[in-house]
Formats: structure tokens, sequence, C-alpha cells
């Protein structure tokens, strides 16, 4: 499946734009546009995002002054299919939502063009209703959840074999987390259960497996502990080890809404030490917020570990997501470093440390390091990432010592070469700070 945007008009007429996998794509007169149109003075710097997961196409305007149309309407929101038109000033792009003949071989792909996907009727794994979806092949089998199903998943999730479910620790987008016991040897653990929010091939299922299996390998004492995955009535679970605490938001929220920097030393020099050992071996956590560090114990003695291990990422990329920019949030997005926004592909260990730093402001202040409301959407986020700087620690908190708050604001550095290199460096910097 792939999704090509064709410059039909305007200055850059001409111009072809190919996707194939989940990216994002902003179009704008600022040069960190994917498509930048310094010479069409109707658009703003950053005036629209796109969301691409082939055959999804999602439409976001970033507030620009003088709007972005689909098909002669101006729009905030739009989810874009074959043949739609989108429209800035004097620039239109056409939409093309194609389908590759997969089975003939690639030396005669060239000379054969793509076909518009085929449309199937598909049925919930859950409750049997019958829907459509697009699909590469009109014989593919593709693995579906309704929206009513997902919901009443979410909140009595089935049983897992060899476990007994205890009580439901929590609701999130991809779906439920339980505490569970192993009927083999009676041990707690947490059991994740993964619902597909949109149709998905069993090649992708797959794919997802492979994905989880590779992150598997991350042991480390700072890292949520693996024990098994597997698939169960078509829904994909996760099964680690149980973390007898809670995670640093709530912990925040429980004692007033902001820790104290001591205490957050403790725990993000802990989130430092297990990002070090998965950027050595290759690993990018892509997801770096409060919710995804656990913490056991009272202080001093905090025992900090990273939970989801990529698994955002694996779970977008390999289609069991629709686009991210399509739901509220903008609470995630406000964690990425502008070259995450960009580029959802190529992301490197330092916008890990960007998401450390936003992690810690936000622990230690109780509010956002950029100029944002607390109840911003995704464009006011999206914008601000780009083009607002970020509050000074010492407005927050004037009595913080001043090379602390250096070594935080470091890692928010929308610069890439000038954030902290590795999280070994950051996490030396830290503890020097506090001596």
């Amino acid at each position: 499946m792939r999704v090509t945007l064709r410059v039909a008009a305007g200055p850059q007429v001409g111009r072809v734009f190919t996707f194939e996998q989940h990216e994002t794509f902003m179009i704008g007169r600022s040069e960190d546009s994917h498509f930048c149109l310094p010479q069409d003075r109707y658009f703003s710097r950053h005036h629209c995002i796109l969301e691409i997961a082939p055959p999804q196409c999602f439409l976001r305007d970033l507030g620009s002054t003088n709007g972005t149309f689909v098909n002669g309407i101006r729009v905030e929101t739009a989810h874009l299919k074959n043949g739609d038109r989108i429209q800035g000033g004097e620039t239109v792009l056409e939409v093309e939502v194609s389908s590759d003949s997969y089975y003939i071989p690639v030396s005669f792909k060239q000379s054969i063009p793509p076909t518009e996907p085929s449309i199937i009727t598909i049925q919930c794994l859950n409750c049997g209703v019958a829907s459509r979806a697009e699909a590469s092949l009109p014989d593919a089998k593709l693995s579906y959840v309704c929206d009513n199903c997902r919901e009443i998943l979410k909140k009595n999730p089935q049983p897992i074999p060899n476990y007994q479910m205890i009580k439901i620790l929590g609701q999130g987008g991809m779906g439920s987390v339980m505490l569970a016991r192993s009927l083999k040897d009676g041990r707690p653990v947490a059991i994740k259960t993964l619902l597909p929010e949109v149709a998905v091939s069993e090649q992708s299922l797959k794919r997802f497996i492979r994905e989880i299996e590779v992150a598997a390998n991350l042991r480390h004492p700072n890292i949520v502990g693996y024990i098994e995955h597997g698939t169960h009535n078509g829904i994909v679970y996760l099964i680690s080890e149980f973390v007898n605490g809670m995670d640093a938001s709530k912990l925040a929220k429980f004692r007033g809404g902001r820790l104290h920097y001591r205490e957050v030393v403790k725990i993000i020099e802990q989130t430092l030490s297990g990002l070090e050992f998965a950027h050595n071996l290759g690993f990018v956590h892509r997801d770096i917020k409060e919710q995804n560090i656990l913490i056991e114990g009272e202080f001093p003695v905090y025992k900090a570990k990273l939970t989801d291990f990529g698994l955002a990422k694996s779970f977008r990329q390999t289609g069991m997501s629709g686009v991210t920019m399509v739901g509220d949030v903008a609470g995630t997005i406000a964690y990425m470093p502008p070259e995450q926004v960009r580029d959802f592909k190529e992301v490197k260990p330092p916008s890990d440390i960007y998401g450390v730093g936003m992690t810690a402001y936000s622990l230690l202040t109780g509010a956002h390091a950029l100029d944002i409301s607390a109840r911003a959407g995704i464009s006011e986020t999206v914008k601000a990432i780009f083009e607002k700087p970020t509050i000074p620690l010492t407005r927050h908190l004037p009595g913080i010592p001043p090379r602390f708050a250096a070594v935080i604001e470091k890692a928010l550095e929308k610069d890439v070469e000038a954030r902290w290199r590795s999280a070994a460096a950051m996490r030396e910097a830290l503890l020097q700070s506090i001596k």
C-alpha cells in the first residue's frame, strides 16, 4: 500500500512525494518543513502536517493564517482519500492511494502501474460484526476488533491461559494492563493486552511480534523485565515483571503535583542508566514520559524502571495503530523533539534525551517546558515544539541549583547537536550538579 502526493498547481508543480510506511509530512514556509514553500506567501511557517500510515492519510492544519482547504472546503482536520485535493495559497496537492500487486516479480513491477486498494469485508474477532476495510489484495486476511469491542475489552480484558487475573491496573490507547498471578510459580506479573486500532494483516501481526521479541532482549535493573508474549483470540498480550509501586506521574500527583529536585535526580539518573544500556545495544525508547517510568520503594531508596520500551513505536509502525494525530495525544507529542515530529522513523538516542528532559521538567514543576496551556491541542503543541523557546526552570523554581537546572535545560535544546550526546554524559553531569 502506498500514498502519493502530486503537486498539481503552484510554484513547485510536478513534484511527487511517495509514502509506503508510517511517516509525517509537514508543509510550510519554514526550512524544516518537508515541503518548503518560501515563495508561496499565503503559507504560514508551519502550515499543516500530514500523518500517513498507508492506506490511511490524516491532515491537520497547524493554526495557519490563511487556512488549509480539502476539495475547496477549509478544514482543521481531515481524513484524506484517493482523489482528494489539498490546497493552501497557490499550491494544490492531489492525493493518490494505491496498492501494488505484491505477487508480481520485482523485475516486472516497474512496468505495471499500481492499482487502487481492494475493499473487503471483515468480521470483528470478538462479536463477529461485519465491516469494510481497504486491503492490498482482494483475498487478504485481516484481524479486526470493532470500536465497541475495543472499549469493552479494555475495561474487561479476556483471561490469558496459565494466569489468574487479579485486577486491572490501567487502560491506555493500545489496550489495558492487568495484575495477574502465574499459575506455574505463583509470582505476580503485569499483563498488557494490545488491541489493534484498525484492521491489520497477518504480516503486520507477525512483524509486531518480532518487534516485541527484539525488545525482549533488554535485561537491565532499570528496565521492566520481559517474561513472555503471545496471542489469544486474536489479541496480542505481553507479560512482564510486576513493579509494586506507581508510575512517576502518579507519584508526583500523590505528592501535590511536583517532586523535590533530589527525588527527581534519583528517578532520572536511573532512567538514564537504563537508557544508556539500551542505546549501546542500538535501541531507542521513543516514548519517554512520566507514565513510562515505574517507581518502587520510598525516597531515598527509589527504584526506577523504564517500561514499554519501543512498544508505542512498533505498535504504530507495524500497522497496529491508526494515525497518531487523530486522537487526543497532544500530551505525548508534547514530549517529542522537533526531529521526531518531522520523522517518526529516524529517531536516535538524542530524541530520548529530550524526552528525559521534558519528563524531569514536568516532575519538578508540574508544568510543561514549552509556553503552552495545559489543554493545548495538537496544532498548538506542534507549533510550540518548532517555534517556542523553553521556559527557564528558575522561573518556576527560583531556589533550584543553577548547575542542576542547566543539565535539564541542555537536554531540551531544539538543536540535536546542542543536547547531551549520550545518556551516560547527561547522567554524569546530573549527579555532579548536586554535589
